[in-house]
């Protein structure tokens, strides 16, 4: 019987659900009572400026911090608490803020040590996939990851995560510390990965780039969400990033200008100048 026939329920598509979410660190809450639907086939946005409290949200879901209240959801199974390698084996997959890399090891190696726990078969489709969506890598395997470029090095953490081939995907601050033109490189395979059916959370300082990709959005303040909406209607509503996202005084002319340069390299990204 076909899903779309008389009687028969289609079935729901796979969902991330973060719920009243609370992580402490320090005995102090860190992030309080977040809730966050992470659909598949979609980028979802988190903006947020610094020590808003995305990466300990993130940090919760991966397994490397216990949240002290609230639930992480994966299809119903609860995941909040659980150790990060079943985290990993539930089909999510973090790549954490600061592009954490074995120095000393090649990058064919750093990908390797990626693949431990995936059967022969799948790691070897993984790898594949990796290089399929990070070609430069391909060129680089015996390069120590000490001697990639900042761009290369973000690569490389990508496709660590992506080498499991995850049904979700948390990306902490894909542009900090890259030039617009090596995000205009990383922005496609974002897009490409969420298009082929992996639900992405993208966590952000700067809106220009998250904007541009995600369906939905949600901004951070003090640990707290202070929007949650469409990605449209945030770009629409300016003052709901000055308010509550962007930095105060002198750094919010700074952040502008960096979103200036984002949103030029996302132009040519559209374009495919």
């Amino acid at each position: 019987m076909s899903p779309s026939s008389p009687g028969e329920t289609a079935p729901r598509p796979p969902r991330l659900e973060l719920r009243n979410v609370t992580v402490e660190r320090g005995g102090r809450p860190v992030v309080r009572d977040v809730t966050i639907p992470v659909p598949a086939g979609e980028v979802t946005a988190l903006l947020g400026a610094n020590g808003a409290g995305k990466s300990s949200l993130v940090l919760a879901v991966g397994g490397v911090l216990k949240p002290r209240a609230g639930s992480v959801s994966l299809d119903g199974t609860e995941l909040a608490g659980k150790r990060p390698e079943r985290i990993r084996a539930a089909g999510i997959a973090i790549v954490p803020e600061g592009r954490r890399l074995l120095p000393d090891l090649s990058v064919d190696d750093n990908i390797k040590v990626a693949t431990y726990a995936l059967s022969k078969q799948a790691a070897a489709e993984g790898r594949a996939r990796a290089f399929e969506l990070f070609p430069r890598l391909g060129e680089r395997l015996n390069v120590s990851a000490r001697l990639l470029s900042g761009g290369e090095q973000q690569m490389v953490v990508l496709a660590q995560a992506l080498v499991s081939q995850p049904r979700f995907i948390l990306i902490d601050e894909l542009s900090l510390g890259l030039a617009p033109v090596v995000v205009n490189q990383l922005i496609p395979v974002i897009r490409r990965v969420a298009a082929d059916g992996a639900g992405v959370l993208l966590i952000e300082q700067f809106a220009t780039v998250a904007l541009a990709l995600a369906t939905g959005a949600h901004v951070m303040e003090g640990g707290a969400l202070r929007y949650s909406g469409t990605a449209a209607e945030l770009k629409a509503r300016p003052e709901l990033l000055h308010s509550a996202y962007l930095l105060r005084g002198a750094d919010v002319e700074a952040t502008a200008v960096l979103d200036g340069s984002m949103a030029e390299a996302l132009g040519e990204a559209d374009t495919g100048q």
